[in-house]
């Protein structure tokens, strides 16, 4: 049995002395995904992290006898971090997190910075540490706090890689190549989700896909005098927004062509108006909004059914247009837009992108030039059922380390990972749950760790792995 006392003591430590220091160093990296900086390779900042990550823990495998880390390096692709320690029993556990960054971002606050390390209180700021910097620190820190208590578990190999904000386009190579010694995990934790609050364990049961794409309405070879071809000229952002009314109702927000929705399963709308309630209307005040604005409905079930079964969109990027400052009177002759379209988890993003171009391509406006190109698109997941054994455990552990019930909630984010694992390993079971809580903004400004949350997540996980191993042993 864990001692949950002694192991909460235990993490505290570790986290004070060693893992906060190491994130704080890992912050100040400019390790970008590789969508973000094409030249990672040469810039060598992912090499940097990597060599951080494996000092700090090869450092801690002395004290898992048996334990193995490898840096795994194919060919063009990004490097991930591979540790195998060894357990008890026939189950193997796979826990995944990443160390790639989102870019910059503006409108960090005076003193902040994605690549400046601060500790205000219980918080650390700066770009990744807790997307997804501490997830590494997390898992390690759960065995070892295992080993302390010479408390058993299944054979553990946690895999951290380095493209995941990019898709995970190198992922599946790695999963091929690392087959024999993956084998058929039996139970998957992911340490890369959300939290609605930092008062409870938040166990992630959906994630939705996502379809990317850019969308470029063309309209003259170059820009002329807006005066003289207004009126005549129709003008390339107008064509843009009726295109955009094809896919996204302007008034309500909702997308429009059907077949880009899918059912919402009923224990899932039970959970989400569990989760409104436990949230309340933090639900919309976690975000920055403007003095005044309001949430797109006032029907706390349906946002969160909005951010996590819904297709949404949003326009993430604009090429064409000039600064203010610099725009003078010339009716311009193009207009590119980037566009996130996020799915729901269980509709085939491929198939979603194909309805979009199609959607936006044909029949153009006065015969413009419109081109769709698809970019990057992810498949959503749903989880699979929990054994007994796993509810129950985390029933036990959240009351344990929160002093609260666990709760469940689907997340509006992709992972690209769960699909492909889920769809590899449908017996396995999943725990996906995560730092990233109110105001924590990964990817946009002032993003931070939330430091007690990333301790009790640890704890939690070093419940759940000797839980996993006596049902084991019980079965």
């Amino acid at each position: 049995m864990l001692d949950i006392g002694k192991a909460r003591r235990f993490v505290d430590q570790c986290w004070g002395d060693e893992v906060i220091p190491t994130l704080i160093e890992y912050i100040k990296i400019p390790n970008k995904s590789p969508s973000f900086d094409p030249n990672w390779a040469t810039h060598g900042y992912m090499d940097e992290a990597v060599a951080l990550f494996e000092g700090w823990a090869r450092a801690k495998l002395a004290s898992l006898p048996g334990a193995t880390l490898d840096v795994v390096r194919l060919p063009g692709r990004t490097p991930v971090i591979v540790i195998d320690v060894p357990g008890a029993g026939e189950d193997t556990v796979l826990l995944y997190g990443h160390l790639d960054k989102q870019p910059e971002m503006v409108g960090w606050a005076a003193g902040y910075g994605p690549w400046i390390p601060r500790l205000k209180g219980d918080k650390l700021y700066g770009r990744g540490g807790a997307d997804d910097g501490y997830a590494m620190f997390g898992a390690l820190s759960a065995l070892l706090a295992l080993r302390e208590q010479g408390v058993p578990h299944a054979r553990c190999i946690v895999l951290i890689e380095a493209c995941e904000e990019s898709g995970s386009y190198d992922l599946p190579y790695y999963i091929d190549h690392l087959a024999k010694r993956l084998g058929s995990p039996a139970l998957v934790v992911c340490l890369d989700s959300g939290c609605g609050n930092y008062d409870q364990l938040w166990m992630t049961t959906s994630l939705r896909g996502i379809a990317s794409g850019t969308l470029t309405v063309q309209v003259l070879d170059e820009g002329v005098h807006s005066g003289d071809a207004s009126g005549v000229v129709p003008s390339s952002f107008r064509i843009l927004r009726r295109l955009l009314s094809r896919l996204e109702d302007e008034e309500t927000g909702a997308i429009c062509p059907a077949e880009l929705y899918a059912q919402v399963p009923p224990e899932r709308v039970t959970q989400a108006r569990r989760a409104a309630a436990a949230l309340s209307d933090t639900v919309y005040t976690k975000f920055p909004l403007m003095p005044g604005m309001s949430a797109m409905s006032g029907d706390l079930t349906e946002l969160v059914l909005n951010r996590t079964w819904r297709p949404q969109l949003a326009v993430i990027g604009i090429d064409g247009l000039p600064d203010p400052i610099n725009a003078g009177n010339v009716l311009l002759p193009s207009t590119v837009a980037k566009l996130s379209l996020r799915l729901p988890p269980t509709l085939d993003p491929e198939e979603a992108g194909d309805r979009v171009r199609t959607l936006l391509e044909n029949d153009p406006p006065y015969g413009a030039r419109i081109e769709y190109e698809p970019g990057p698109n992810a498949a959503g997941w749903n989880a699979p059922a929990l054994s007994v054994w796993l509810e129950q455990s985390l029933e036990r552990a959240s009351e344990a380390v929160f002093g609260a019930p666990p709760a469940y909630m689907g997340e509006g984010g992709s992972i690209p990972f769960m699909a492909m694992l889920g769809e590899k390993f449908p017996q396995a079971q999943f725990v996906v749950t995560g730092v990233l809580g109110p105001h924590s903004n990964a990817h946009g400004p002032n993003e931070f760790l939330h430091i007690p949350t990333g301790k009790r997540v640890s704890v939690v996980i070093a419940q759940v792995l000797a839980d996993h191993y006596a049902q084991s042993r019980a079965g």
